[in-house]
């Protein structure tokens, strides 16, 4: 059995463009990795299949699942005939705004890369990673990066500058195609990317918590007032920043005094039962 890790990703930015011919949105976002992560165990099977093992009611056990897609994509594309086992072990919410599905497929690419001996480079890993969902790309990598296209193309940058990240999430559900839907592309305020990757670069945590921004946010909280709330209640007790992550529900805040953390983070299980006190990676993964 081959442990992968998959972990989850925050936006620092999402900014959407236009809308493409293709139909998908053009987008421009910051992504960062933090220490929050599932656990992927693969095992080779002496048939063809590729199974699902999750004791989570919530994870699909069949082709919907991206960890599975991911596996069938490497079969298809280099032939392979034989069968794996993957079990996700979550620590990641699900449908929360943290790539938790799509880091799962990145993890499961990487490794079996390793277990098939197909020696692929993490870039056609990423490449492959496109075809199964837009995030997947960058989960491939981890680490910080501009991601733009509808996400797959993936610009490397430094690690931000190290803080404590409080997440939380309501206990609902927030479809992503319903919240682009809802998105007037004509009427949105872009946040500053420029001058986000610049606070990255500089190392300044100050000039970071002034450039977060997500064009996404606003259409979920008209949709859910809940997230809204948790949002108030963390600017209240002393986050630095804060900032709904991907399409949401989840909601963090970027601490930099761990003295903080603390009153945050019980402030907040008052209005949501998962939080979670986790810290930035920032760094690249290893290939498996």
């Amino acid at each position: 059995m081959l442990y992968v890790k998959a972990p989850a990703k925050i936006n620092l930015t999402l900014d959407v463009l236009h809308k493409r011919p293709d139909g998908y949105h053009e987008v421009e976002m910051i992504m960062t990795t933090v220490d929050l992560a599932d656990r992927i165990g693969l095992e080779l099977r002496n048939d063809e299949d590729i199974v699902i093992l999750s004791a989570d009611r919530f994870v699909p056990n069949d082709h919907r699942n991206l960890a599975y897609q991911a596996a069938k994509v490497l079969k298809d594309t280099y032939g392979i005939s034989q069968g794996v086992s993957i079990s996700i072990e979550k620590e990641i919410p699900i449908a929360a705004g943290l790539a938790g599905g799509s880091s799962d497929a990145a993890a499961t690419l990487r490794g079996l890369n390793e277990l098939w001996n197909l020696n692929l480079s993490l870039d056609t890993l990423a490449e492959l990673g496109a075809k199964v969902g837009s995030d997947v790309s960058f989960c491939v990598y981890g680490g910080t990066a501009l991601a733009t296209g509808r996400g797959e193309k993936i610009q490397e940058l430094p690690a931000p500058p190290a803080c404590w990240v409080v997440l939380a999430k309501p206990s609902i559900g927030v479809s992503t195609a319903e919240v682009y839907g809802n998105l007037n592309v004509s009427g949105i305020t872009h946040p500053n990317t420029q001058g986000m990757i610049d606070a990255i670069h500089a190392g300044d945590f100050a000039a970071m918590c002034q450039n977060i921004g997500n064009v996404l946010e606003d259409v979920t909280l008209n949709m859910h007032p809940e997230v809204a709330i948790i949002k108030e209640q963390m600017k209240r007790f002393g986050a630095d920043a804060v900032l709904m992550s991907g399409s949401g529900p989840t909601v963090f805040g970027l601490v930099e005094h761990e003295a903080r953390v603390s009153r945050i983070y019980n402030g907040l299980k008052g209005f949501c039962d998962e939080v979670y006190t986790i810290r930035l990676v920032g760094e690249r993964n290893p290939l498996a």
